[in-house]
């Protein structure tokens, strides 16, 4: 099969079943999240060891699994850990290190890159969950839709990117980290961006959640969102770029691995939430 083959065959499994866990929420959402925080985090440490770092790989996976499963137990009104015993983690990650590392080990280095792998995978996926449970979407169809939005405009950014790219692109965007991304791809995903978040308020949101935001707060969306999203992508690429390598893993056929997927997300998810926050206005 050809690579475009392949990441088509794996879009037509892989969206149907992710918009159908989003639309259950809950259990079925967390276990997903949890599921993609922990392959995220591991493919990050991984990259971690190709610069010549030794992170704390297993405790690093499975605190970033615990993320999002932790903010579906406080969503859902069960116990979740308190801010006070989250921040022991850090203690404890520090004695791990002390024991299995010690002064010759770069202790510093590996506290702070497993810390930042728990935090870049599993507590920016997490803000999938919070999505769907916010506090302006009532029911399901509109969680789902405040959860399908950011992955529209990431989508149509990355898609406007690579048309506008081909057909405009001649000054590098950021050559010594993606040679093949342009000025032009830049713009032109972040054009798509913003007509994909005004028709998707005005056509999805507003009639199908009762939720709704100006023309002018569409376009802001749309274009911090792209931005956000178009960064997210570049700070993957640093990162593999630094550990000499293409893909984060060869998981997914055609695409590469689960971070590369979801990189320009663990930017676009958390900022959407923020906006959300300010943008969006109920209507009867």
């Amino acid at each position: 099969m050809s690579n475009l083959a392949k990441r088509l065959a794996f879009a037509a499994v892989a969206i149907p079943v992710v918009v159908a866990l989003v639309w259950l929420g809950g259990l079925a959402l967390a276990l997903l999240l949890a599921f993609a925080a922990a392959v995220a985090a591991w493919e990050f440490y991984e990259i971690a060891v190709g610069t010549g770092s030794h992170p704390l790989s297993w405790a690093g996976v499975v605190l970033s699994a615990a993320v999002p499963l932790g903010v579906y137990a406080r969503f859902e009104g069960y116990w979740a850990p308190p801010v006070s015993v989250v921040m022991l983690t850090v203690l404890t990650l520090m004695s791990i290190t002390l024991w299995r590392r010690g002064a010759t080990g770069k202790p510093l280095e590996v506290v702070a890159i497993t810390l930042l792998g728990v935090f870049y995978t599993g507590g920016m996926i997490a803000f999938a969950y919070a999505l769907r449970y916010h506090r302006f979407a009532i029911g399901p169809m509109a969680g789902t839709l405040l959860v399908l939005l950011p992955l529209l405009l990431t989508w149509g950014t990355d898609t406007g990117g690579m048309v506008f790219g081909k057909a405009f692109g001649k000054r590098k965007l950021m050559a010594s980290i993606s040679p093949g991304k342009t000025v032009a791809g830049a713009v032109g995903g972040a054009m798509v961006s913003i007509v994909a978040a005004v028709l998707f308020v005005e056509f999805a949101l507003h009639p199908y959640a009762r939720l709704t935001m100006s023309v002018a707060a569409a376009v802001v969306l749309g274009l911090v969102v792209s931005v956000a999203g178009q960064v997210g992508d570049l700070v993957e690429s640093m990162l593999k770029r630094e550990a000499g390598v293409k893909d984060s893993s060869a998981l997914i056929p055609g695409h590469g691995g689960a971070l590369d997927r979801v990189d320009s997300l663990l930017f676009t998810l958390p900022v959407s939430y923020v906006l959300f926050d300010l943008l969006l206005i109920p209507t009867p």
